[in-house]
């Protein structure tokens, strides 16, 4: 278990500096898709498989259509790709400082990697995600609400910037 989830944060790296080094979103977007999956990856190999299933759901399909859509409409006709020099440098850059700094924390982190969420004890009723599910529609409910908020105010504040012929700031057509 411990060989999958580090191979699983390597990756979840890999694509977070792919996000983080490339300035155009078509690219980019294929790095989300990868931290989003690796990272429920970890998820589910640390044994909540139906908080991961429903994180995954809930990041594919709600904020990547925001995405393709604001991406869409703010087109560049020669976007910079991955083998670009200037993303190759930022790449480059990130890497280190992640090497540098893992090189520092390696010990500690590889002996926390070990153990699922809910091998506490055999006589436990229920798992751990769905726990967690039910304390969140319970007590987190007011919570879930804000989060739906915060969603609805990113939609409009997407289609807002990138509305119009001349009235958005991202389109200068």
């Amino acid at each position: 278990m411990c060989f999958v989830v580090i191979c699983f944060l390597i990756c979840w790296i890999v694509g977070a500096i792919a996000v983080a080094s490339n300035p155009s979103p078509f690219f980019g977007a294929l790095g989300l898709v990868m931290v989003a999956g690796v990272g429920c990856g970890v998820l589910a190999e640390y044994g909540d498989p139906f908080l991961a299933l429903i994180l995954f759901l809930i990041y594919l399909g709600g904020m990547l259509v925001v995405f393709a859509y604001s991406a869409a409409l703010a087109a560049e006709p020669y976007p910079e790709s991955w083998v670009s020099p200037a993303v190759v440098a930022y790449m480059g850059c990130y890497a280190a400082i992640v090497a540098g700094i893992s090189s520092k924390f390696w010990s500690e982190w590889l002996g926390s990697l070990s153990g699922a969420a809910d091998e506490g004890g055999s006589f436990y009723v229920l798992r751990a995600d769905s726990g967690g599910v039910a304390v969140m529609y319970s007590e987190g409910g007011w919570m879930l609400v804000v989060g739906a908020g915060v969603l609805l105010l990113t939609l409009f504040v997407v289609l807002e910037l990138t509305r119009g012929l001349n009235r958005g700031t991202l389109r200068a057509v």
